[in-house]
């Protein structure tokens, strides 16, 4: 069954209330003291049945000046308007600020419904008729169905009914493969079931059991149950009235303005640029101004900054940066009321371009992103940056997981352009030939150190998956060289290298001092280092401490002697009888035995194990 948004909005008294109980038999009025007063003060929901699969879930406002911030939480996820007007008094100051609220917001499709047509003859009824025609002319709801009804008498529902049918096939529907997006309108605790919230889903799926996160506040909370436009349900889908029974907290935490969605995908925004469209009505805006920003269901303070003029006259529109005094959940394309600081009137509307901006920006990289499809804002963003942008960050700042253009690429845990993965993958090679002609002897480049070449202050992991991708490299541990590099000795470096080998294997247990053997080796020091090196990386050579080096068959000879011993105690004497070593051999290695569990350390005794 496919659901609809409708919503009232219109001057106080103007039957908004009334009209939607004699559509759905649902009273909105919950509070006692909407009844007394015989005004709406809150929020009120209620359903129909269309027929043919459609389903409409109605929102009731208050139509007082003083609960404006009302109304606009419930103009949240409105697909059709009713904008409500009383026969009997034609329009009034809060017909004026609704319909401005509902244009700013974007809404679309609508009904002019004149309200108490039963109190007025139809000559009036024609004059209010030609009215209105005059105060929608050029908006949304230029040429919209105007429905006169009495809630008293029935005149006019069916057509009205049959008018919301027709309407409804137009309207665009809402994505339910993004990431689910629920603006909580009320919070409540229900006897038998706990907390539960109430909202209007504007995108994705919730279904019972899933995960969910609060935001701004971070709770990790889960769906105990859902209710949709009133009727229990194993999921909720885009578009529709949604109650959510929550597990994990208390109704006392959660405020009117937070968000349901999935957890980890989005971050509270407090900074945002925006394309501001300011009413004919409202007074000229200087360069900076604080401003009452409502955004779904929430409402803060915002400070507002000019961003290519100095000021803005009325019915103008400009780039604004928007501070928030509080972080909400915001994405691009997101559209926000903001109100004057005092007195508290509508001045305009804003459509949300970018969430967590650069520093500095300037209006025509804005327009480039505005409207821009997913793709291609991810191109714009990635190439713009120094090392490409980390995936999770990308898809918070569009608000959705694009998929990439064939100019964009995966590294690793970032989003990169191919032309900078392969300028950065050149000066890796460039870096590396350079290294490997200065150094003929060493295996590879530190790692570490062609890092800070190729990507300083860039993350390891992105490093590592750059190297991933280049054919030419090879990486080894902790070094990394051109799939070309060969170490190559010459005639002088081989017979040193054979030379020092032989040195070690000769010495034995009571190996020779490394400072004689290099310096007998035949070649300068900084190249005897170097042979000494790729010995023990070639595990020729084995290097117990600072000093004191073993050729590999000695130290094998040594496994092989006490293996003959296994499950014998004793201490560095006799081990140092068995080798026939001083203790300054005997205590490293011993300690080296140790490191490899070929010993035990027990007091002052050691075990072959």
């Amino acid at each position: 069954m496919r659901s609809i948004i409708v919503g009232t909005a219109g001057h106080i008294d103007h039957g908004k209330t009334s009209l939607v109980r004699r559509l759905t038999g649902i009273d909105t009025d919950r509070l006692e003291e909407e009844k007394r007063r015989g005004i709406s003060i809150e929020l009120g929901f209620a359903h129909l049945d269309l027929g043919d699969g459609l389903r409409a879930g109605f929102v009731d406002v208050p139509g007082h000046e003083r609960f404006v911030r009302t109304m606009l939480a419930g103009a949240c996820g409105i697909d059709i308007v009713l904008l409500v007007i009383g026969a009997d008094e034609g329009i009034k100051p809060q017909t004026r600020e609704h319909f401005d609220i509902c244009r700013l917001l974007g809404i679309e499709q609508g009904i002019v419904v004149l309200t108490k047509a039963d109190l007025v003859d139809a000559e009036w009824l024609e004059l209010v008729r030609m009215e209105v025609e005059e105060f929608v002319a050029g908006s949304f709801l230029a040429g919209a169905p105007v429905v006169a009804v009495s809630a008293k008498t029935g005149e006019g529902i069916e057509e009205l009914l049959r008018e919301l049918r027709r309407l409804a096939p137009a309207l665009r529907p809402r994505s339910a493969e993004a990431a689910p997006r629920l603006p909580i309108d009320r919070a409540f605790a229900m006897k038998g079931f706990g907390t539960v919230v109430t909202g209007t889903l504007m995108a994705g799926r919730l279904a019972v059991e899933q995960e969910v996160e609060l935001y701004p506040t971070g709770h990790r909370l889960r769906i105990r149950g859902l209710q949709v436009h009133g009727k229990a349900a194993t999921r909720a889908v885009a578009g529709q009235r949604t109650a959510v029974n929550l597990a994990g907290i208390e109704h006392s935490q959660i405020e009117r303005g937070m968000v349901l969605s999935e957890p980890g995908w989005f971050s509270p925004v407090r900074v945002v640029d925006a394309r501001l469209q300011l009413l004919p009505t409202a007074r000229a805006l200087k360069l900076r101004t604080l401003v009452h920003l409502h955004a779904g269901t929430a409402e803060t303070i915002a400070e507002m900054r000019l961003l290519d003029a100095a000021s803005l006259q009325p019915g103008e529109s400009a780039w604004v940066r928007l501070r928030l005094r509080e972080g909400l959940l915001l994405l691009p394309g997101d559209r926000c009321i903001l109100r004057q600081f005092s007195p508290v009137v509508t001045i305009g509307g804003a459509t949300v371009c970018e969430i967590n901006p650069p520093r500095r920006t300037h209006p025509d990289r804005l327009r480039a992103l505005s409207g821009a499809a997913p793709a291609a804002a991810a191109q714009l963003l990635v190439t713009e940056s120094t090392a490409g942008l980390d995936r999770a960050e990308l898809r918070r700042k569009l608000g959705v997981a694009p998929e990439l253009p064939k100019t964009l690429l995966v590294c690793g845990t970032h989003v990169v352009a191919q032309s900078w993965a392969q300028g950065r993958l050149a000066l890796a090679e460039k870096t590396l030939a350079a290294f490997h002609r200065a150094n003929p002897l060493l295996a590879g480049m530190p790692r570490e150190e062609l890092r800070g070449k190729v990507l300083p202050g860039g993350l390891p992991p992105l490093f590592d998956a750059l190297l991933g991708m280049g054919n030419k490299l090879v990486a080894e541990q902790q070094l990394v060289r051109l799939g070309t590099h060969r170490v190559q000795l010459q005639g002088e470096e081989t017979a040193a290298r054979e030379k020092m080998e032989e040195a070690f294997r000769n010495g034995g247990l009571a190996t020779p001092s490394l400072t004689e053997v290099l310096a007998q080796c035949g070649v300068e020091s900084s190249r005897a280092r170097l042979l000494l090196q790729m010995l023990i990386k070639e595990r020729r050579l084995v290097k117990v401490s600072e000093e004191l080096i073993f050729h590999v068959e000695t130290l094998d000879a040594l496994r092989a002697l006490l293996a003959a011993r296994k499950g014998q105690s004793f201490g560095v004497g006799e081990f140092k009888e068995w080798t026939g070593v001083s203790r300054k051999y005997a205590i490293p290695l011993l300690e080296l035995l140790d490191r490899e569990r070929i010993t035990r350390r027990v007091g002052e005794q050691r075990m072959v194990l």
